[in-house]
């Protein structure tokens, strides 16, 4: 077993941790940035381990508890008990804590291997999950269970407003920072090793973004040209929309609209960053705000709202608070988006759906029903593709190109 340092309040902390994201139903992400603030002593790799192994206990859970053979419980001396069988099963050795004296001699791998041979268990996903998962994707589910488990690296897309790749990548070298040209696109690069590249002065100079590799085909996916009015009408905080503005040369017109004014907030911040000049924001506070654009978009991106089941890698909490009713609510909401939404497309202009979905429910069977439905006979599908969780160790998405005759 290898050895390694233990420190008894770090792993108190990830236990705190655990017992946040279980016991009141926060997200991880946020359960760990409290944690980390009110920990300011904690050095770096301090603050690495704790982060690392909350989020490798929540992703493990089902399976740990499983090779534990107890039912899940937030009790601390049972957490004390799974984060020891959680290193055990690492292949990590114990301290001498009395802590551990009742799992010291506990014989994981025996018990790893009485366990049914069941991919949901052994990749850890909630039943229901597992169930669901397996009859929308059949025989490729156990590949994309298992890369959804691995942790997700990070990719940044350059500026083109501001700077080339290759620039890009020498102003991180001198500040320290390797990276890795992603070969399928001309903008996007992955950080040798994982770091913070907010406190960098190219990140604040607006060099880059930090945006998944599978996230950034999107971008270029939707084929924008420098002069069209694009408009992004799920914007969010806006990396696409900075892509397409980019994509765009800062020339013609990017409406980026959504529900949550506070997003567009931040996308405005992002942008002067970024030195973009030619995104307007617009909130959807009514049909009125959609029905004003009736007929007049040249490129119609729908970042569609999904189950998120394509970045549980990022998310691995999502994996216990994702609820099968949900499932069921967002593909309403993604069918009224596509019926609405689809009316700003001009003639001759281009709707581009995409989600970071897993499931063909909410990706091709969505513009399935699209096209057969009403509001969807006037469009024809140009392209789709769809990037499985792990195919160049990115997150998973779909996206669809239709074209308005």
């Amino acid at each position: 077993m290898s050895k390694e340092r233990l420190h008894l309040n770090l792993v108190a902390g990830v236990l705190e941790a655990l017992e946040t994201v279980y016991g009141k139903s926060f997200y991880a992400d946020k359960v760990i940035e409290r944690l980390l603030k009110t920990n300011k002593k904690w050095g770096s790799r301090d603050r690495g381990f704790v982060a690392e192994t909350t989020y490798d206990m929540v992703r493990w859970w089902r399976l740990l508890w499983a090779i534990y053979d107890r039912e899940p419980t937030l009790k601390r001396k049972e957490l004390w008990n799974l984060f020891g069988i959680y290193r055990l099963w690492q292949g990590k050795d114990l301290p001498d804590w009395d802590k551990f004296d009742r799992i010291r001699d506990f014989d994981v791998h025996a018990r790893l291997n009485a366990l049914p041979d069941d991919v949901g268990l052994r990749e850890s996903y909630a039943e229901w999950f597992h169930d669901y998962a397996h009859a929308q994707l059949g025989n490729k589910w156990p590949d994309i269970a298992k890369a959804m488990n691995t942790p997700a690296d990070v990719y940044l897309r350059v500026n083109t407003l501001n700077c080339s790749r290759e620039q890009a990548q020498k102003r991180l070298l001198d500040e320290g920072v390797t990276t890795h040209v992603f070969p399928d696109n001309e903008v996007g690069m992955r950080l040798n090793e994982r770091l913070n590249t907010f406190r960098l002065a190219s990140f604040h100079d607006g060099w880059y973004e930090v945006q998944d590799a599978g996230s950034q085909l999107i971008g270029s996916f939707v084929e924008a040209e420098p002069g069209m009015r694009v408009i992004d009408a799920c914007a969010g905080a806006g990396g696409k929309t900075l892509h397409l503005a980019a994509e765009m040369h800062n020339k013609g017109q990017i409406i980026a609209m959504d529900v949550e004014g506070w997003k567009l907030s931040e996308l405005k911040k992002r942008a002067r960053r970024n030195k973009v000049s030619n995104i307007e924001t617009r909130v959807i506070e009514n049909a009125k705000v959609i029905k004003r654009l009736h007929d007049s978009a040249d490129r119609l991106l729908l970042d569609a709202p999904c189950s998120g089941s394509g970045v549980i890698r990022r998310n691995p909490d999502s994996k216990w608070k994702m609820q099968p009713d949900q499932l069921e609510r967002v593909q309403v909401t993604q069918a009224d988006i596509l019926r609405n939404y689809s009316k700003m497309v001009k003639s001759g202009g281009k709707m581009i759906y995409a989600t970071c979905s897993i499931f063909p429910a909410e990706n091709e069977d969505q513009v399935a029903r699209f096209l057969a439905s009403e509001a969807g006979e006037n469009f024809t599908l140009e392209a789709e593709r769809t990037i499985h969780p792990g195919d160049f160790n990115t997150d998973g998405f779909y996206m669809a190109r239709l074209v308005k005759k």
